[in-house]
């Protein structure tokens, strides 16, 4: 099974007994106010977003990891690449036909902010695109206020490119070129 490694996190395929550890931080409002549609999801929801990001796996070979601090093993988030079709901001398959966009994503349950575990899993998941997966370009959506993962994408290397319209909500689009 596909690891990364970093000096305080393990990065792994997620699997279907990690909804129970990421159930708060998908059901906390503070968290999911600058994720998706920006609500929060019940614990039914979590399973099945846990089973999305294992389909992600089996289709792609990589997708968003579950992250685990590695002295207590605690699950602390979900970190890893989100593949999106441009043109409709919805996720998609590697493999699909057309343009693809590559996304560093990176969610930390509120317990364990501040304490760099979100920049140290997302340079782990920005350095495995680009040195085993190839990419020559990775985005980071980040709804508008969300300052903290600004943050976060500008100390990977990322950049402003432009504002886009991710569903009903409005994002900026910050891009890394290989």
């Amino acid at each position: 099974m596909l690891t990364l490694d970093t000096e305080r996190l393990l990065l792994r395929a997620p699997v279907p007994e990690d909804a129970e550890p990421l159930a708060p931080m998908y059901s906390d409002p503070e968290v999911m106010r600058y994720l998706g549609d920006g609500r929060t999801l019940t614990r039914d929801e979590t399973e099945r977003s846990v089973r999305r990001m294992m389909d992600g796996w089996e289709a792609d070979g990589f997708g968003l990891f579950t992250t685990v601090r590695k002295d207590d093993e605690a699950v602390i988030g979900r970190v890893g690449l989100i593949v999106w079709d441009p043109e409709t901001w919805q996720t998609t398959r590697a493999s699909a036909e057309g343009p693809t966009e590559l996304e560093v994503g990176y969610t930390i349950g509120r317990p364990y902010w501040g304490q760099g575990y979100a920049t140290e899993a997302a340079t782990a998941a920005r350095d495995f695109a680009l040195e085993r997966l190839e990419a020559r370009r990775l985005i980071a959506l980040i709804i508008h206020g969300n300052d903290a993962s600004e943050n976060v994408a500008r100390k990977l290397g990322f950049d402003y490119e432009r504002d886009i319209r991710f569903g009903r909500r409005d994002a900026r689009l910050f891009a890394l070129q290989a």
